[in-house]
């Protein structure tokens, strides 16, 4: 997606241990237009009509799912990393670790929220080694829900986490692959 590659070029940072900052338009500060472009792309690439679900995890992928599941009419769910007393029954939970926080969260999913009938799209704002994706496809398997696809707004893919879900057939469209990252300099992968 040229015009999501552009505004990473533009306002994109990048910091030592391949760290891509990206919080001035899409993690943090939210820029809505672009946002709404990607939900629209999003949408292109995954023309089915039997998405029922969009699931990602807290926090960063919420506000960007809200956003795109407006292009599928369809609610989104969150799996979050923490057990909160406003979770009441049973819940799906896996074992996350996440690349940029560098520590292991327990996630959990209210079984009320995703089951067997579900056909989820998976979104997150990040793919690096794939554990947050891999966590979230453990919960949808242990749903019994069917995988349509996941989509990632950014893909590291000088990292593996592109490949082992790939390796697992699952349809994966990332709308921006960074090929290489410097302290000075990104590359990304040609479509």
């Amino acid at each position: 997606m040229q015009l999501l590659k552009e505004r990473i070029l533009k306002d994109g940072v990048v910091k030592p241990g391949n760290v891509l900052k990206v919080d001035s338009f899409l993690n943090h500060q939210m820029d809505i237009d672009l946002i709404n472009e990607i939900g629209k792309e999003f949408r292109r690439r995954f023309p089915s009509d039997k998405i029922t679900k969009i699931l990602t995890i807290e926090a960063s992928g919420i506000g960007i799912a809200c956003i795109v599941a407006q292009y599928f009419n369809v609610p989104v769910v969150f799996a979050k990393k923490a057990q909160s007393i406003n979770i009441d029954g049973d819940v799906y939970s896996t074992k996350i670790e996440s690349f940029t926080h560098k520590r292991t969260y327990d996630v959990i999913l209210s079984k009320k929220f995703l089951t067997k009938d579900d056909h989820v799209l998976i979104l997150d704002d990040f793919l690096a080694n794939g554990c947050a994706l891999l966590g979230l496809i453990d919960i949808v398997k242990e749903s019994g829900a069917t995988i349509e696809g996941a989509g990632i707004v950014i893909e590291k893919g000088m990292q593996d986490g592109g490949k082992k879900i790939r390796q697992q057939g699952i349809h994966l469209e990332s709308l921006a692959i960074v090929e290489s990252m410097t302290d000075t300099d990104l590359t990304f992968k040609e479509d």
